[in-house]
């Protein structure tokens, strides 16, 4: 992946000295939809950053000041000309405006440089943070999927289905 700068943050790819840093936020993920990344310890976390490293999915972001880790992004390509995009922060970090920073550079990237013409998020119902930051972004809500998807199970190993939302925004509503 290209890096990218921000006034703040460099968007770049995943380098084995990242390791520390995801594992301060993927050690305990609070959305659920990343528990099945949960890092048992730095091992893991080095084997994931190798893994991660790789791949232009994967995007990590990181503060111009430190070059510190803060949390990543992802884009998964869909042809011809979609992209499923997400992130997940350390909460450290939270309210200072970092994720919607990073969102924005990303979006733009894809739309310009990667000729995007979709993008589209989804976003668990009760994660209102993330909700609000598709807004942020100018995504728009396209539906509600009743009990879409299980990431726990309840005291007796049964799915618990969560309730998840599709934000989309198209380059043409990006540009405007």
């Amino acid at each position: 992946m290209d890096i990218i700068e921000t006034e703040r943050l460099t968007l770049r790819n995943f380098r084995l000295g990242d390791a520390a840093d995801l594992f301060a936020y993927l050690r305990q993920p609070r959305p659920s939809c990343f528990f099945s990344l949960r890092l048992a310890d730095i091992e893991a976390a080095r084997a994931e950053v190798e893994t991660r490293s790789k791949s232009d999915e994967h995007v990590a972001v990181c503060l111009r000041s430190s070059g510190g880790l803060i949390g990543d992004l992802f884009c998964v390509h869909e042809p011809p000309d979609t992209y499923s995009v997400g992130w997940n922060f350390n909460a450290d970090f939270g309210g200072a405006g970092y994720a919607s920073e990073a969102g924005r550079a990303l979006f733009s990237h894809l739309f310009t440089a990667k000729g995007a013409r979709r993008l589209y998020a989804y976003v668990e119902e009760d994660n209102i943070p993330s909700r609000r930051l598709c807004e942020r972004l100018g995504m728009r809500k396209e539906g509600l999927f009743k009990e879409f998807v299980s990431f726990t199970t309840d005291d007796e190993g049964a799915p618990k289905f969560e309730n998840t939302m599709q934000y989309a925004i198209l380059r043409k509503e990006w540009t405007a």
